[in-house]
């Protein structure tokens, strides 16, 4: 799923993505859109890349890049994926576009050896101002629309999608924020107020 705050080619969380996932591993790309990012995991990290999205335009753009991809709803459970058939399995920008996010991530980890999830933090110091001061939803570059055309259903924060892993039993190998320039390193260090999204490298507890 394309996600607002830029391309594809020049989405900051995609680049941090595109770091983490090793050369030639196995990549399951939930939500791939037209196949842009798989492309350049491809031809960049050597990846075996499978990608899964609904809309039959994005898919057809992705076979003219010579991608294999599914047409399927994430929110049906991944059924036809079997336990650790890939490597890494990535979901950008669209957790909180799903119906139970709770069930994908139980299912990512399941799939694959790790997993990548990135969010836009609902609980970065913007939106608590926006609807704090103007008692309206925040609209920001990372979430561009109104509320009431939105694909966003589940907003969520960084503390929130932490305490959602704890939960559910996957730990947090390693975790990347994104914010505004002058705001880098104060996101590192509260990145619940200071980072506008964030980006997670988890597993299945004890895998």
């Amino acid at each position: 799923m394309d996600a607002p705050g830029g391309t594809v080619m020049n989405r900051l969380d995609l680049r941090t993505v595109l770091d983490w996932v090793p050369t030639g591993s196995r990549v399951l790309d939930l939500g791939c859109g037209d196949g842009t990012f798989l492309a350049r995991l491809r031809d960049e990290r050597a990846a075996i890349g499978v990608g899964v999205d609904i809309d039959p335009n994005n898919l057809v753009a992705a076979v003219a890049k010579g991608l294999d991809v599914i047409q399927e709803d994430i929110n049906d459970g991944l059924h036809c994926f079997t336990a650790n058939r890939f490597d890494v399995v990535v979901l950008a920008h669209a957790l909180q576009e799903l119906t139970h996010p709770h069930i994908a991530l139980q299912r990512m980890v399941d799939i694959a050896d790790e997993a990548i999830v990135s969010f836009p933090n609902f609980g970065h110091w913007s939106c608590r101002l926006h609807l704090g001061i103007k008692g309206k939803m925040p609209m920001s570059r990372a979430m561009p629309l109104h509320w009431y055309d939105t694909p966003n259903i589940h907003f969520c924060t960084v503390r929130d999608f932490e305490a959602l892993c704890s939960a559910l039993e996957i730990d947090i190998i390693e975790r990347a924020t994104i914010s505004g320039n002058a705001q880098h390193l104060l996101a590192k260090w509260r990145p619940n107020l200071f980072a506008t999204s964030a980006i997670y490298r988890i597993r299945r507890s004890g895998g």
